[in-house]
């Protein structure tokens, strides 16, 4: 009986000399790669497909991009994903393309699943947290053989391998509909400027349209739902967004991030739809949620975000997190105005049917609350402190 690993399959150096490697290295009859569509540009998708279609011995692609906005990108925006300020585009996807993966497996028959994650990046750990939920065995090439690029490149000469990387141009590039990241080579000296080149999805600021752009997204349930008034399904309201924000020069990140293993690394990010989704959505919550609320809410997201990053979306403290996202997302309805310019996003406006605001109470023309009725208030406000200052500090 042929002995079989499925192997989650990207097109790009790592997963490509792994088909080779899992057969050379590790004995096995037949590899099956499994190439997830959670957004990549078409021509990517199409590259993989004809890439595995020849090297590999059977090959499996999935378009599973509504069910990654709907699933994991929906409940990132109403959790406000961030985690020390990157988006969380790839952490996201890497749970769904695991568990695509382990379905072609169980499908296949396959004994085995694999993975091209290095030994010091988190994505190990966030494809792994899944594959460990199967009886299957894990394999990680690049991690359990050590493996450098160097040597990856010229293993993958010698094989025949096709590849876009070049000593030259080390660049590791990963892309979904929610964010692009770039990094390796030369980018991974923290001091090291990036070229101009390394962007695709963002135009350089001082380069963006002299005017600016005024948008109107909505909302419903804490997701949005329209543009400009016109309603559009989440992955082409998404799409769009990424080229109107993109043109603007919004959603660039350049920083350093504290990994799950605790190495510090330098990251380059685009994500122009998340910037401007995510700073709709978080403002409109504050128009519509009380101070409470808001306050118990930060700390959900926060630990939401960690386990999201992590790729802990199994472990049922996130299922808890999200009972209590979802209930507060009920009246995050409404529509938030920005205005887009040169690298920079704004909110002009908010309107919602469940404001907690009353323009009437609030002006200062308002007649409608007494003001002397807040010198009780007043009188009590730091009442504690004063005692401290008279009767401890003093004596």
């Amino acid at each position: 009986m042929s002995k079989k690993v499925a192997l989650a399959y990207s097109g790009g150096l790592d997963t490509s000399i792994c088909i080779p490697l899992l057969k050379e290295e590790y004995g096995y009859d037949e590899v099956i790669t499994v190439a997830v569509d959670v957004g990549q540009p078409k021509e990517d998708v199409a590259q993989a497909e004809e890439k595995a279609q020849k090297i590999s011995d059977k090959h499996f692609t999935l378009d599973v991009r509504e069910e990654f906005v709907n699933d994991y990108i929906f409940p990132l925006i109403r959790a406000n994903g961030d985690y020390e300020g990157y988006v969380m585009g790839t952490s996201i996807a890497r749970p769904l393309i695991a568990k695509k993966v382990v379905e072609i497996a169980e499908q296949e028959g396959a004994v085995a699943l694999a993975h091209g994650c290095t030994g010091k990046g988190n994505d190990q750990l966030r494809f792994e947290a899944v594959f460990r939920l199967t009886d299957m065995d894990v394999i990680a090439p690049m991690r359990e053989m050590n493996l450098t690029r160097e040597w990856e490149i010229e293993y993958a000469k010698e094989h025949g391998i096709p590849v876009g990387v070049t000593t030259a141009k080390p660049w590791s590039v990963d892309e979904n509909i929610w964010s692009r990241s770039i990094e390796g080579g030369k980018l991974e000296d923290p001091g090291y400027i990036p070229p101009e080149e390394i962007y695709k999805w963002t135009t350089a600021p001082e380069d963006a349209p002299d005017a600016p752009q005024i948008i109107e997204i909505g909302f419903e349930n804490g997701v949005p739902v329209s543009l400009d008034g016109q309603k559009l399904g989440g992955v082409e309201l998404i799409e769009k967004m990424n080229i109107i924000a993109g043109t603007h020069g919004v959603g660039r990140t350049d920083m350093i991030e504290d990994r799950v293993l605790g190495l510090k690394a330098r990251e380059n990010y685009e994500h122009p739809a998340a910037t401007v989704l995510l700073a709709a959505h978080k403002d409109l919550e504050k128009l519509v949620l009380t101070r409470a609320e808001l306050k118990f809410k930060s700390a959900v997201d926060e630990q939401w975000s960690e386990l999201a990053y992590y790729g802990l979306v199994d472990e049922p403290l996130y299922d808890d997190l999200n009972a209590f996202i979802d209930k507060t997302q009920e009246r995050v309805a409404g529509t938030v105005t920005m205005k887009l310019f040169k690298g920079s996003v704004l909110v002009l406006a908010r309107t919602s049917p469940y404001a907690l605001y009353s323009e009437e109470l609030v002006s200062f023309d308002g007649t409608s609350i007494d003001q002397k009725d807040a010198e009780g208030f007043a009188k009590y406000h730091g009442f504690q402190a004063r005692l401290y200052r008279k009767f401890v500090v003093k004596n």
